[in-house]
């Protein structure tokens, strides 16, 4: 470290402290790096066990007159994919529309075909004329949420998990 002194406009002359390093000078830093903690290893989720779970709570939540988005957030959150709960809601919300019923869910590992044709919906492998007769109004709301649930399912799921702020 090194002081000097100046003068500006005719002003008394200031001492000036210069903290950069001298050369063979050691550097001192008065607090220590932190280290970025490692976020905790998780199984990998498949879309299709997301779509299945997202289905059901929501099922779940409606059932009970539960807030939906709440259940939603609470099943998305601990891996910070928070930002797809409205998208799965509007989804779910159209889809039913759709069927003109509830949507039907299946238990443990038997899906339902509801649930199976939705996770066929969001994959591209089942087109929704095939599945769902209804108003073209209805299936275009539809095919609108199924393409921004696919758009947040990929911005979201294909990033580090855990690392979101």
């Amino acid at each position: 470290m090194r002081t000097k002194e100046i003068t500006r406009h005719g002003a008394t002359t200031v001492p000036i402290i210069d903290r950069r390093p001298v050369p063979g000078e050691e550097v001192m830093m008065m607090h220590s790096a932190i280290a970025r903690a490692a976020a905790p290893a998780r199984r990998p989720v498949s879309p299709s066990a997301l779509v299945t779970s997202v289905a059901r709570r929501w099922r779940s939540a409606r059932d009970h007159g539960l807030p939906v988005q709440a259940r939603l957030y609470a099943l998305l959150s601990p891996r910070h994919w928070e930002m797809m709960t409205p998208a799965f809601d509007s989804l779910m919300a159209l889809c039913e529309s759709a069927l003109s019923r509830p949507f039907a869910t299946g238990t443990g590992r038997d899906l339902s075909r509801d649930e199976a044709m939705l996770i066929g919906l969001l994959d591209g492998s089942v087109p929704q004329e095939d599945c769902i007769d209804c108003p073209t109004g209805t299936a275009r709301a539809l095919d609108s949420a199924i393409r921004s649930t696919r758009i947040m399912m990929v911005l979201v799921m294909s990033g580090p998990v855990g690392t979101q702020p």
